[in-house]
């Protein structure tokens, strides 16, 4: 590893490196530890030189015995998999570390600084803060490589690097931990690393919640102290008791968009799930404390509730365990099947379980127990703010076209012609007609189709829903008005009193240039403005934008959308919400959150903000509690910056060269994946795109339609396949054309270089670019099109790809003056150099591996393929963002 490199990683990686290797020499011997070397040296050496030296690589690889290929993509895969533990480690352990570039790392107290220079009052900051509704949005979209069970071991091995770092004076203590080390690493190496079978939705739920048991329950807590104790010092007081500025919102069990398995029963047994979880978890708190607020001295009110009761506190507190402890019994005899009887009265919203623990706060702050006050207590006050009763609220997401075929069969049931064929103004009339009449539109005994039995249905489980465990109703593929009305109609018809939110999500190019529109005509529409009120979400999809347009194209489409609905929501006194639909990739939105924030319109972000954190992004941000710690930050300042000093507007000059900029890359994007017919057939046979259907990722089906192009295909596995062969070609693809014709013109590398300096939103796109580029690799791309490309044409296609990125890749050096990628952003430049050469014998072997399962028309052996998928999650987890 690089000397620049901080030594306590370093040797981290050396320490689980030398581990795995010995655990594989128990079990295959050192001969074959040898061969590992020997080609991790190979593809040390092929980087170090020209191409020959990568030739003396594949040819070793090529010639490894049938029945080395598995265990040595299994080493490799474990390689990079304990080298992203030691990263986590690091940073977790450094909070500092380099997240993005130098100079540029959040940090809440030095925001505070800036804030009371620009002149806003240190209450100002308390009410902004106070005010603030960050939501984290976790989805269960298949990115997430690793299995669960390996998670747990690697989670453990981290711990043991904490003993052993924190154990210096201890050898005893030092010894037990590397004893443990040596076996969890064993633990893994004897692990299958692929799961046999998706997981089911209500898995990704667990998953999700398991997140926020181990990590976020104790993350949480710190978070609001740290904040409290900046506070006390810049404002003179702590955040108040009730303020939640970062909650949990979850779509795993609630995202049904293209996903069959997710059902109304799933969701009712998801949010069963949240329930069953949040009373367990606030029962161990309630133990905890009952044991600890022993004190006698109570003020008035508290003896008022409990009466004389010589230990007041734990009489309050035993009470409240009684209702939590039922509450946990009813979710438990529900997701059984079996009935509940109980005296005791469950509880169904947050103030039932906040009021109590707040009575006992006041009490001990009055009697002068203030360091009592704020220990434990605090931290479960905090904790009922941030994840009420439910841990997370749960959304609904459904396609348009679904509600759409409910009013079509429905219209026609009724004997008033076919939804589906009248023009939006027929929609919209008949929509807002059934939605002001006191009278039901759908019959109790209607014999409709199953789908849409499953949409009514989904609507009798919200119905029956309390409000605070569910959040909002998100509709895909919306382009009209009708689109929301039509679910607010099935909210009131078959929803009851429940009135969530309605988010209209645009992702595609012509729905987000059409997005203003669209609110513009919803807002202005009195029943809709009677039944919606002051407020209205709408949500930005990153992910089929980007995979429709082109990433330049897709991300000024969704600046001028935001810039549009600010702007619109603020002329009719709506507050606006946005929603972000963004993933892990560059391609799909990704990269670090502060800088993606404080890119956003000016007003876009005014204390206010949704966003997806997806798959593996969860693990990496949230999975441990000094990460999330870390990661809520990042958040708290992005949002606290955008609100109190948000960005000035982009000069007119900057929007018509982003017009230009973006209509060239959109025509060049287009040109190749829509109008080259030699695209498609090029895609599916250079990526393991075929072969993705076999990797058991999530729950949800890799396309849309079995049939179809690349348009029926979800954008996260066109992304991944793109990113196993290292073109990563979704996210710059268009973006080379644009630069160049700018930088050939007199005053264009200028006008570029001011755009990046003096507009966040133009310098962030450009280092995603290039953190992109950096990661990109065209002669590991040209390799898989030896290997797997006969056609003249297609290897053309292969070879002008190839040549638009390294035109890109010069045009990018010139805007930037830099003579290499990431000259300024050093760790991240070093982290992937280091995990190259386990990566690129996994390249070779995925692509033998994909020529053998091609000739054998898909019939390879069972360890063959094992072996193919092992590759691909290898791959995966060494660039650290799949899809």
């Amino acid at each position: 590893m690089s000397h620049d490199l901080h030594e306590s990683l370093r040797d981290n990686v050396r320490i689980l490196g030398d581990s795995l290797g010995r655990t594989i020499a128990d079990d295959l011997g050192d001969g074959f530890v040898d061969k590992i070397e020997t080609i991790r040296s190979l593809a040390k050496q092929g980087r170090q030189e020209d191409s020959e030296g990568r030739r003396e690589l594949i040819e070793y690889l090529r010639a490894l015995p049938e029945q080395d290929l598995l265990p040595v993509t299994r080493a490799f895969n474990q390689f990079l998999n304990f080298s992203n533990i030691a990263e986590q480690h690091y940073r977790a352990r450094f909070r500092r570390v380099e997240d993005y570039k130098p100079g540029t790392q959040p940090d809440l107290g030095e925001l505070f600084g800036r804030i009371r220079s620009a002149g806003h009052a240190p209450r100002k900051l308390i009410e902004t803060l106070a005010a603030m509704r960050v939501e984290l949005v976790l989805t269960a979209h298949p990115t997430e490589v690793i299995r669960r069970t390996l998670i747990r071991k690697y989670d453990s091995i981290d711990e043991c690097l904490s003993t052993m770092e924190g154990a210096t004076e201890r050898e005893e203590i030092a010894d037990r931990a590397r004893g443990r080390l040596e076996e969890l690493i064993g633990q893994a190496w004897h692990t299958d690393e692929i799961r046999h079978e998706r997981p089911t939705p209500v898995d990704e739920a667990k998953w999700g919640f398991a997140v926020i048991e181990n990590s976020l329950w104790q993350a949480v807590p710190d978070f609001h102290r740290e904040l409290d104790d900046l506070l006390l010092a810049s404002a003179g007081e702590r955040l108040p008791l009730d303020a939640a500025p970062l909650r949990f919102a979850s779509w795993m069990g609630g995202d049904r968009d293209g996903n069959p398995n997710v059902t109304a029963r799933v969701t009712e047994e998801v949010l069963l799930l949240g329930r069953w979880m949040a009373a367990d978890l606030y029962a161990r708190d309630l133990l905890r404390l009952k044991s600890e607020l022993s004190m006698w001295k109570a003020n008035g009110a508290l003896r008022a509730e409990v009466g004389s009761d010589p230990e007041p506190y734990r009489a309050l507190l035993k009470r409240l365990l009684a209702r939590v402890e039922a509450t946990r019994d009813w979710a438990k005899a529900r997701l059984d099947g079996h009935p509940f009887d109980s005296d005791i009265p469950i509880i169904e919203t947050r103030d039932q379980l906040y009021a109590p623990l707040l009575s006992c706060y006041r009490s001990l702050c009055d009697m002068g127990l203030d360091t009592i006050a704020i220990g434990s207590l605090l931290d479960t006050l905090r904790r009922v703010a941030v994840f009420g009763v439910s841990l997370t609220k749960l959304d609904i997401r459904q396609e348009a076209g679904r509600h759409a075929q409910v009013f079509d069969e429905l219209s026609d049931c009724l004997g008033l012609g076919h939804y589906l064929e009248w023009d939006e103004d027929q929609r919209q009339a008949f929509l807002l007609e059934e939605l002001a009449s006191p009278r039901p539109l759908i019959p109790r005994r209607w014999d409709c189709s199953a789908e849409t039995r499953e949409v009514i249905d989904t609507f009798r489980v919200i119905a029956r829903e309390h409000r605070e465990a569910l959040g909002t109703y998100v509709i895909s593929m919306a382009g009209q008005p009708s689109d929301v009305l039509a679910v607010a109609l099935l909210m009131k018809e078959v929803g009851g009193d429940m009135h969530l939110p309605i988010a209209p999500l645009f992702e595609t190019l012509d729905d987000l240039n059409r997005a203003g529109d669209v609110i513009q005509r919803l807002l202005s529409l009195p029943g809709y403005r009677r039944m919606a009120g002051d407020g209205q979400e709408v949500m930005i999809g990153y992910s089929d934008s980007a995979k429709d347009a082109g990433q330049l194209a897709a991300a000024w489409a969704q600046y001028r959308a935001q810039e549009q609905l600010v702007g619109i929501c603020r002329e009719h006194g709506v507050a606006l919400t946005l929603f972000h639909g963004r993933g892990g990739t560059v391609g799909r939105g990704g990269g670090p959150a502060h800088a993606a924030i404080l890119s956003q319109p000016p007003g876009s972000v005014n204390g206010s903000l949704r966003v997806t954190e997806q798959g593996e992004m969860i693990r990496f941000k949230f999975g441990q509690p000094d990460i999330a710690l870390r990661s809520m930050e990042i958040y708290a300042c992005a949002v606290l910056e955008a609100t109190l000093l948000p960005p000035p507007d982009p000069e007119p000059v900057w929007r018509e060269e982003m017009d230009r900029l973006a209509d060239i890359a959109h025509r060049a994007y287009v040109g190749v994946v829509r109008e080259d017919p030699d695209f498609v057939p090029y895609f599916r046979s250079v990526t393991p795109e075929s072969a993705l259907g076999r990797l058991p990722l999530g729950s949800r089906p890799a396309k849309r339609r079995q049939e179809g192009g690349v348009e029926s295909l979800r954008a996260i596995p066109w992304i991944f396949a793109w990113t196993q062969t290292r073109l990563m070609l979704p996210a710059w693809l268009g973006s080379g054309e644009a630069f160049a014709t700018r930088l050939a013109e007199p005053d264009g590398r200028e006008r570029l270089r001011d755009m990046r300096e003096r507009w966040p939103f133009f310098g962030t796109y450009l280092d995603m670019l290039e953190m992109l580029l950096a990661k990109a690799d065209p002669d590991i791309a040209a390799y898989y099109e030896r290997r797997l490309v006969d056609e003249p044409a297609l290897q053309a296609l292969g070879k002008s790809l190839r040549e638009r990125l390294a035109h890109l890749h010069t045009a990018l050096l010139d805007i930037l003056d830099q003579d290499e990628l990431l000259e300024h952003t050093p760790l991240i430049r070093q982290a992937i150099e280091v995990r190259n050469p386990y990566i690129d014998p996994l390249h070779g072997l995925q692509a033998e591996l994909l020529q053998r399962n091609r000739d054998a028309d898909g019939a390879i052996s069972p360890e063959l393929s094992r072996a193919l998928m092992v590759t691909m999650a290898g791959i995966a987890a060494g660039l650290r963002n799949t899809g």
